[in-house]
């Protein structure tokens, strides 16, 4: 297998236990070429799991691999010069304009294109020579999104990284990273609260529920797997079991989440986004 093959990450079992949390028996493949979307509510282990692959963090058992490298490996540190990451927070020293981060970050990464640096500060409207403790919360982000990209990493791993931005903005670098992921060598891990932003970009979505991984599928599929039938009680009794995933019941009727290929050809059911199928599997009701 050619190295452009290798899938982009690979975890299997892996486990983290600390304070009252775990992250159980995590499972996932991000395939190269490919934009894995993470998704979960707040504490459910996303930026656990992203310490975990940059190991910042140990794990307690399972394997990681990191564009083909065990990331305990010794030569690791090697590997991380072709990983881009942005946490949820934007990290430069306060007093440091964007010029002087780009003179450090030439220092840092043998790979740093100064010029493609130039034309992302262009692009996001960043000044060159103002202090990073005078920017904006967005203008941040942007920064750190720059820095990311410049260093022409093979792996961008994104933890909240559009958050505090426009939706002009945010669209802009949506593009941004689907033209990155345009070569086949490329891949990116992103977590987001803002799922309609990975339903236009991702290929896959993995979903952490309480530190359990739900699920980590191809986008499409999931889209085209399930549907929302909006019904009474009795319809709802008399669709086939194996259909219902999960029910919200209110005084205006019922809404289900259902798979639509186990639907009688007569029940309709309108197209289920990913909110809709998240929403479903935490607040849902077991189908009786």
């Amino acid at each position: 297998m050619t190295e452009e093959l290798q899938n982009a990450l690979e975890l299997r079992h892996v486990t983290r236990s600390f304070g009252d949390f775990t992250l159980r028996d995590v499972n996932l493949t991000l395939p190269s070429g490919c934009i894995l979307g993470l998704i979960g509510e707040n504490g459910a282990g996303k930026s656990t799991t992203i310490r975990l692959i940059m190991n910042t963090l140990r794990r307690d058992s399972g394997q990681i691999q990191v564009l083909g490298r065990d990331n305990l490996s010794p030569d690791f540190r090697e590997t991380r010069e072709d990983v881009g990451v942005v946490l949820d927070e934007a990290y430069f020293p306060e007093v440091l304009t964007a010029a002087q981060v780009a003179k450090v970050m030439a220092n840092t990464y043998r790979r740093w294109d100064s010029l493609l640096f130039a034309r992302y500060l262009q692009q996001f409207s960043l000044p060159s020579g103002k202090m990073f403790r005078d920017f904006s919360r967005g203008m941040k982000m942007k920064l750190a999104i720059a820095v990311a990209l410049s260093h022409q990493p093979r792996l961008l791993i994104l933890d909240e990284a559009t958050s505090g931005l426009d939706p002009i903005v945010r669209d802009d670098i949506l593009d941004i990273f689907l033209e990155f992921t345009r070569d086949p060598a490329h891949s990116i891990l992103i977590s987001s609260h803002i799922l309609s932003d990975l339903e236009k970009i991702c290929d896959y979505v993995a979903f952490l529920h309480q530190g359990s991984l739900l699920f980590c599928e191809e986008k499409d599929r999931l889209l085209e797997t399930y549907g929302v039938v909006t019904c009474g009680p009795a319809q709802l009794a008399g669709l086939p079991k194996d259909a219902v995933v999960r029910v919200e019941r209110s005084g205006y009727g019922v809404r289900a989440l259902v798979r639509r290929e186990k639907l009688p050809a007569a029940i309709q059911a309108e197209r289920a986004s990913m909110e809709d199928i998240i929403l479903f599997l935490v607040k849902g009701e077991a189908a009786q």
